[in-house]
């Protein structure tokens, strides 16, 4: 898929990384590696399949990602939990980065000067004065050029292993189109569902979303064999939306705010069926039943169309130094000092924790099925201009602004192209946490004890 322009969010460290090193299986189980003289040289903070992660490794990927949270004035965890982090993270990496060795993946060196001469050009720069710029931010080029030939790499294996194996079906295309509100946009069924959330984000641990699925599994079971008013009292008892004391009723709502996944369960459903299998979503497991249908209040057109929205954010992250609360009246105070005539753009630029942080939040025209679908939500509900309140993602709490809306150009047939791309970015994601959770599984990872100077 290459890298996204629109809202994925990518992790803090993007952009910066350290080689990858490989060393053989034999010396695995020590805590250090030694030369002829039997000097110590380096220890191991990890060991990774036949791999290892060295702690001078691990050293150098802290001290940029320090120096990057640093000019983006971003919050700095302490330093125990950002060791964990970044291990963590460095150890997805090497085993994806074995995985492509083992099936024969590589990129040559003129790939990687062609990718880093259009980085430059994209940021308006000669590469040697690209170069220069990295530098100054205290990224060795010998790092970046190392971190982009690992992104390539990966990029090629999980298009290989998951983009490739995605398939989105005709059905799925109608029924997104269908969903889309714009002023010539088709008539539709608001759909009114009754919903059970056992919460399990995506970056979850294993172990929180095994038993989350487990006890989803559970309840969907009870709710096939019960009646409505039983439905309602396992929301009630058990649902962890803000909507469970309602027994889990969402009320009537448009296709388009509502997650993909409920409007494609609702098509094959009947009003009071509950729907035979547990739906993943980004929030965790949802159990639904669709309680009744009626029709909308769109116009019908004489095709079709996609609206897409021009948008531009402020991301918090959670954790790592920073509580919800926290989070949520820091991005109010800003709200605040917006609307009283402060420039959202430097607000973004200092405070956003996003990669869109340089270009002042700006993520440009989105479509819909470009962003997580918390976000996509609250975008749809703002006018033009209009700043929303602090909207909780998988990845933190949002400013949302949006700037403009048009109509997707082009033929019937290039609109659903464009729908197929957005449902199939969508799944893509999807498959794609799915697939690395597994061959995280099925790896044999050993953390070792990290020296003390960074505890």
């Amino acid at each position: 898929m290459g890298i996204m322009k629109k809202l994925r969010l990518a992790t803090f460290a993007t952009g910066v990384a350290a080689a990858a090193f490989f060393l053989p299986a034999g010396p695995a189980h020590a805590q250090a590696l030694n030369n002829s003289s039997g000097q110590t040289i380096d220890t191991i903070a990890a060991v990774v399949n036949n791999g290892v992660i060295t702690q001078r490794e691990l050293d150098e990927r802290m001290g940029l990602i320090t120096r990057r949270l640093n000019q983006q004035h971003a919050p700095i965890p302490p330093a125990d939990q950002l060791r964990q982090q970044v291990l963590n993270q460095m150890v997805l990496e090497r085993i994806q980065l074995q995985k492509a060795r083992e099936d024969n993946i590589t990129v040559d060196d003129a790939t990687v000067q062609r990718t880093l001469e259009r980085l430059a050009q994209a940021n308006n720069m000669t590469l040697a004065v690209y170069r220069a710029r990295i530098e100054a931010e205290g990224v060795p080029w010998t790092t970046f050029t190392g971190d982009a030939k690992t992104e390539l790499i990966l990029s090629r294996l999980r298009e290989k292993e998951v983009d490739s194996k995605v398939t989105v079906s005709d059905a799925e295309v109608a029924n997104y189109i269908a969903s889309q509100r714009g002023p010539t946009a088709g008539s539709t069924n608001d759909l009114r569902f009754e919903h059970i959330l056992l919460k399990a984000p995506l970056n979850a641990s294993q172990t929180d979303i095994e038993a989350a699925q487990k006890k989803a599994d559970d309840l969907l079971k009870q709710a096939m064999s019960g009646s409505g008013d039983d439905f309602e009292k396992l929301a009630k008892s058990n649902s962890q939306a803000t909507d469970a004391s309602k027994g889990g009723d969402m009320g009537f709502l448009s296709p388009s705010k509502l997650p993909p996944e409920f409007v494609t369960a609702a098509s094959t459903l009947r009003a009071g069926q509950v729907n035979p299998s547990v739906i993943r979503t980004s929030d965790g497991f949802e159990i639904v039943r669709l309680v009744d249908r009626r029709t909308g209040q769109g116009v019908t057109g004489d095709s079709a169309r996609l609206v897409q929205t021009h948008v531009r954010h402020i991301l918090l992250r959670v954790g790592d130094g920073q509580s919800e609360p926290q989070a949520r009246e820091k991005l109010l105070e800003i709200k605040q000092e917006i609307q009283q005539g402060g420039d959202f753009d430097k607000f973004a630029r200092t405070y956003s924790q996003d990669g869109s942080a340089s270009q002042g939040g700006d993520l440009g025209w989105v479509s819909p099925g470009e962003t997580v679908p918390e976000f996509e939500r609250a975008m749809n509900s703002l006018q033009d201009g209009q700043i929303s309140d602090p909207v909780r993602t998988e990845y933190g709490y949002h400013l949302i602004q949006v700037l403009g809306r048009r109509e997707a150009e082009g033929s019937v047939a290039q609109q659903m192209d464009l729908a197929r791309q957005a449902i199939g970015q969508r799944k893509a994601e999807q498959a794609y946490a799915d697939w690395l959770r597994e061959l995280r599984d099925t790896a044999y990872v050993d953390y070792k004890t990290v020296p003390a100077t960074l505890q």
